[in-house]
């Protein structure tokens, strides 16, 4: 089959390269065929180095939909020919995390796909604990509409569910792209009253007042975010914050904007060390919660697609195929303006 293989030798890094068709391993594992997938920043980062536990000569790629075609003899909640949202974790759930919900930290899994086994940027895909990391798609939910359930919008859940939204709470939003738009809309089904869109992309700023993600959008290239939010929450700052962008001063941002005693959910992945200047800080009494997505509610999110109170499917703004996956992952390197996710077809 063909595949887009990382290796550290190739030239570029990456090789869009003919592989094994992947075979079931153990009796829990299921092969999905892809039928759509996306690249995520994540991707890139494993490129550039950024992601030390990440092995070398794998096939890339870790959010997708597909169909089963094969299961292991002791997978009993999926079959071969059901339709599939797939989760970027792979879990056990049997471990200590796993029955805690902290499934990024499984003992027997986290993030594998794509970083440690061969990913989804192929025709065909081998999922450990098909059970856990499967989510059967209704008939009315198609591919599109799901693509992004088991990564960017289970990571936009969880920085969302990170803040402890209350009814009512201004929530900040650091970062209008995939996954801070998807920290929007669920901020806002959460119960957000004001949501808050930060970025320094005009495009995407729009973006998050068309779809009526955000209520209010500021740019701080254009003005003095910090001012404006408290202009908005007399004085106080956001109940919540949530960090998408990833930088040094999204993340000095990030403690600045945040009301006394607030939540600072940090969702970004950094490409350097950072510090909590904590004497500055002093008396803010802030929580942060950081790390990798525990995707959990992949089920919950992939009911709130089909009743239509959630939808991402604006979120696909290229799409590319299979074959052309190399020119995909330097137009999205890129980043040209309005370009939000690629999708990428058989």
């Amino acid at each position: 089959m063909k595949a887009l293989v990382y290796n550290k030798d190739f030239d570029g890094k990456i090789e869009f390269c003919e592989r094994e068709e992947p075979e079931i391993i153990d009796s829990k594992d299921a092969i999905v065929k892809v039928k759509l997938s996306t690249i995520c920043t994540s991707d890139l980062h494993i490129i550039k180095g950024f992601v030390p536990r990440a092995k070398n000569d794998i096939v890339l790629g870790h959010e997708f939909v597909g169909e089963v075609v094969a299961v292991g003899r002791d997978v009993k909640k999926i079959s071969t020919g059901d339709r599939v949202s797939v989760n970027c974790e792979t879990f056990c759930g049997e471990c200590y995390f796993c029955k805690k919900g902290f499934i990024n930290n499984c003992i027997n899994g986290g993030w594998e796909l794509g970083c440690r086994i061969d990913g989804c940027q192929a025709e065909y895909v081998r999922v450990p604990y098909a059970d856990n990391g499967l989510t059967k798609l209704p008939d009315g939910v198609s591919y599109e509409s799901a693509l992004f359930v088991g990564d960017i919008l289970s990571s936009g859940y969880f920085g969302a569910e990170m803040c402890e939204i209350k009814e009512g709470d201004t929530i900040a939003v650091i970062g209008a792209g995939p996954v801070g738009l998807c920290a929007m809309m669920c901020a806002k089904y959460m119960g957000a009253g004001k949501i808050i869109a930060i970025d320094v992309d005009k495009t995407r700023l729009k973006i998050a007042r068309k779809e009526r993600l955000a209520d209010y959008v500021f740019n701080p290239l254009e003005c003095d975010v910090e001012k404006e939010v408290k202009n908005l929450t007399e004085n106080r700052g956001a109940d919540g914050v949530i960090e998408c962008a990833g930088t040094k001063e999204t993340f000095e941002m990030c403690w600045k904007i945040a009301r006394p005693n607030a939540i600072a959910g940090i969702v970004a992945m950094y490409e350097e060390p950072l510090s909590l200047p904590l004497p500055e800080m002093y008396g803010k009494n802030l929580t942060f919660k950081t790390g990798g997505v525990d995707a959990i509610h992949c089920k919950k999110l992939v009911k709130l697609i089909e009743e239509k109170k959630i939808s991402t499917d604006f979120l696909i703004t290229e799409r590319f195929k299979l074959d052309e996956i190399i020119n995909a992952y330097k137009f999205f390197e890129s980043k040209p303006a309005g370009c939000l996710k690629v999708a990428i077809e058989p």
